[in-house]
């Protein structure tokens, strides 16, 4: 991965960001200013929202002085760290490690540790350990009463620091693990997408070669008519039929390089607006792969009865491919493809004679996920990443198929089977 890309995924949305410290911010003024005037406990309030109101300038320099919209992982941190000391110093003047607000201290991190690089979350877990540490034996009075003074037995007021340490471990430990997992499935769904738009860019650029070679057959069969009539009348010119001839043969050879441009020979207005069965989606992948591959092929169609036309859809198409492509990559000899359909349902599978899907990921349901990797060392040079199988399982279930993994009881090769609802292909 490019380095661009992979600051990129590790960064805050700066407005976001703002909105959440404004809301920190006022919450924090409202609390001061509440024990101050509404409950009249003395404590060092001034010194407390001169902290807030610097943190507040703060904000207003990020919010109109930062132009970019994500802020990267460095800048971030810097903030964050920020925001963690201007806690603590306001709980060092209001109880500290005995205010009963203290666990927000851990925010920042359990914050970062979904967005930003896990040494970077790491830095700040430790600053927070530090400073919970600190305010565990410096800090002063929590506001209260005049008569009551509070005080907490020592075992206890060790045992809040500790505590609050480990759920911040543990939170910013599934923080990152949930985090990591939506960035690798970022990356998979950005990939979706480019080789989307990539096959659509083809798509495009087959439908106008098939409207060019239609819309120019008239004018080249013109140009072969009048072309053919002078060869006639001038043939005894050697000078002019020299000519002539290389103008027929030229005019030829582009009308056999638009046919082959050409979807259908035959083609007429409305040839791209086809409508085709699963069958016909296999019949145009099966062929494109018999071109290139020795294997062998087999399609049954036996048990595949009044098949439901569907509108060409891409991904499909290429969900398919991805599966097909598979088998032909791991089998030996042979992939067999059924096609299958009753009242309710159709159903695709497509087997092959190979090793199968790895053990490991089919006992541990991870196929289909992005990025996972294979402890058989056998073929690991052919499993990959799964990110193959990942493109066409997302593609085919957003098209309403469930797409089902397993090795076959026969053969012992990998057997994927799509399944549709009937009601849900004729909403293609």
């Amino acid at each position: 991965m490019e380095l661009g890309k992979a600051s990129n995924l590790y960064s805050l949305n700066k407005s976001t960001y703002v909105n959440l410290r404004w809301i920190a911010y006022i919450g924090q003024l409202i609390a001061i200013l509440t024990v101050q005037f509404l409950l009249e406990y003395k404590f060092d309030y001034f010194i407390c929202v001169t902290i807030i109101l610097l943190s507040i300038l703060t904000n207003i320099y990020l919010q109109f002085k930062i132009k970019t919209n994500l802020l990267n992982n460095n800048i971030s941190t810097i903030y964050l760290s920020f925001d963690i000391l201007q806690l603590a110093i306001l709980f060092y003047f209001t109880g500290g490690i005995t205010n009963p607000f203290i666990f927000l201290i851990i925010i920042p991190a359990v914050f970062s540790s979904q967005y930003l690089h896990f040494f970077n979350s790491i830095i700040l877990v430790v600053i927070i350990t530090i400073m919970l540490i600190y305010l565990t034996f410096f800090y002063r009075d929590l506001p209260h009463p005049g008569e009551l003074h509070f005080h907490a037995p020592d075992f206890y007021l060790y045992a809040i620091p500790l505590s609050i340490v480990i759920g911040l471990f543990f939170l910013v430990y599934f923080g990152f693990k949930f985090g990591e997992e939506s960035r690798i499935r970022k990356r998979a769904y950005d990939k979706i997408q480019e080789l989307m738009a990539r096959e659509s860019e083809l798509l495009s650029l087959g439908a106008q070669a098939a409207a060019s070679a239609h819309s120019l057959g008239t004018p080249l069969s013109t140009i072969l008519l009048t072309a053919t009539e002078l060869k006639k009348e001038f043939g005894n010119n050697q000078k002019i039929s020299k000519d002539l001839d290389l103008l027929l043969s030229q005019t030829k050879r582009c009308r056999e390089i638009l046919k082959k441009l050409s979807l259908n020979p035959t083609i007429d207005d409305e040839f791209l607006n086809l409508n085709l069965s699963l069958k016909d989606y296999i019949d145009e992948i099966v062929r494109s792969y018999r071109e290139i591959s020795k294997k062998e092929f087999i399609i049954n169609i036996e048990d595949f009865k009044n098949p439901i036309k569907i509108n060409k859809s891409i991904e499909i198409m290429y969900g398919l491919r991805n599966f097909i492509g598979n088998a032909n990559k791991f089998s030996k000899k042979k992939i067999l493809i059924f096609l299958k359909n009753d009242i309710q349902t159709t159903n695709i599978v497509i087997t092959d004679d190979g090793p199968g899907f790895p053990k490991d990921l089919i006992d541990k349901d991870k196929l289909g996920e992005p990025y996972i990797r294979t402890t058989d060392q056998k073929n690991i040079t052919k499993y990959g990443l799964g990110l193959g199988t990942f493109i066409g399982k997302t593609l085919l279930e957003k098209n309403f198929a469930k797409i089902n993994f397993n090795n076959s009881s026969q053969n012992g090769g990998a057997e994927v089977s799509i399944i549709w609802k009937n009601k849900d292909l004729n909403l293609i």
